[in-house]
């Protein structure tokens, strides 16, 4: 396989990263091709939602994925968590925190039976809070870096990626569970309320039931607390 990052397109303002890289995934595009951008107006993250960046202080960035490893989305969260230094925790399934605030998110997209995956990372290197929308500088943050620091946590990212993505999947599961932030820690979810126990070998959250039983979470979204109804509206 070729090295993670070449081709690379780079982009002064797109809509998303995402969408470039799928394009030249359906074009046919090696393993390894990247697309970064200093500005987007339209990146995607989890259910639905926009990825806010101020221009030329977030690292923006999709890869191309050949063939896939099964954990893609844990193996990137773990790397982007390495870069981010060691009190980088990860919120399941692949939001990267520090001190309890979002630094970095990863979103997996693309066709798995076709053999391959759009891998896109956001992460905050030098935003700073008033960078931020007023409702977002509670709960994100930065990681305190200059915007000159972008291209070298680029360089620092592939690395690891490269370096992770090529672990086998017991290895993966290890280093997210030294990471894991939500361990321990009563949770909510559409679907219920419980205290998360960890990963399972699948990547699956598990979470210990109020009557005692457990359960395995493949998707969604968790919150910290039993609120998720009241949040949720």
């Amino acid at each position: 396989m070729s090295a993670l990052g070449l081709p690379r397109l780079h982009l002064r303002a797109t809509d998303s990263t995402s969408t470039r890289a799928r394009e030249l995934a359906l074009a046919g595009a090696p393993h390894g091709a990247l697309v970064t951008a200093a500005e987007q107006s339209s990146g995607r993250g989890r259910q639905g939602r926009t990825w806010s960046a101020p221009p030329g202080r977030s690292l923006l960035m999709s890869l191309v994925l050949r063939d896939p490893p099964s954990l893609v989305p844990l193996a990137a969260a773990v790397a982007v968590a390495d870069v981010c230094g060691p009190e980088a925790r990860i919120k399941w399934p692949n939001d990267v925190l520090l001190d309890g605030r979002k630094a970095a998110g990863i979103l997996v997209e693309g066709r798995p039976f076709d053999g391959w995956a759009v891998l896109g990372i956001g992460v905050n290197v030098a935003v700073r809070a008033e960078d931020l929308p007023a409702e977002l500088r509670e709960t994100a943050t930065g990681l305190g870096r200059e915007p000159a620091d972008v291209e070298r946590t680029l360089d620092e990212l592939l690395r690891a990626l490269e370096r992770r993505l090529a672990e086998g999947a017991e290895a993966t599961i290890e280093a997210w569970r030294e990471r894991d932030a939500l361990l321990g820690r009563e949770i909510a979810w559409s679907g219920g309320t419980g205290v998360a126990a960890g990963v399972d070998g699948s990547g699956r959250l598990v979470v210990e039931l109020p009557d005692g039983g457990r359960t395995s979470l493949g998707a969604g979204e968790v919150h910290l607390g039993a609120t998720w109804r009241t949040r949720a509206g």
